[in-house]
């Protein structure tokens, strides 16, 4: 079973995510901040993990190296999650590690084809 972490300040977008991703091949993980998803990243590292572009404790680029530089046999696959195509915020979120990015309010196919995308990655 895969796990995937989701990362927002938004429950509302986390139970969106949870809803659609859920099921007996995904396990969802929900984080309200950055430094809760980074000590539970520290505690079992998930698969894929989709950040907000703007959490209230710390930016996305700083969470993703927070990730990145936790020690783990899993190396995730990490997407930023915008309101807005911002070139400027994913460049620095892939210079930061991520591998892609969604765009929000998403619904089912674009999640999933985010995740579609990821695991080609």
């Amino acid at each position: 079973m895969k796990r995937c972490m989701f990362v927002d300040d938004s429950s509302v977008i986390r139970k969106v995510a949870k809803r659609i991703l859920g099921g007996p091949d995904m396990f969802v993980i929900e984080a309200a901040n950055g430094s809760e998803a980074l000590d539970l990243c520290a505690t079992e590292m998930p698969d894929i993990v989709v950040v907000d572009g703007a959490l209230p404790d710390m930016s996305s680029e700083d969470v993703i190296r927070g990730i990145r530089a936790i020690p783990s046999p899993v190396k995730p696959k990490i997407a930023i999650c915008l309101v807005e195509v911002d070139i400027g915020a994913i460049m620095r979120a892939r210079r930061a590690g991520a591998q892609d990015y969604l765009l929000k309010p998403f619904d089912r196919s674009q999640l999933l084809n985010c995740f579609r995308n990821l695991e080609a990655t």
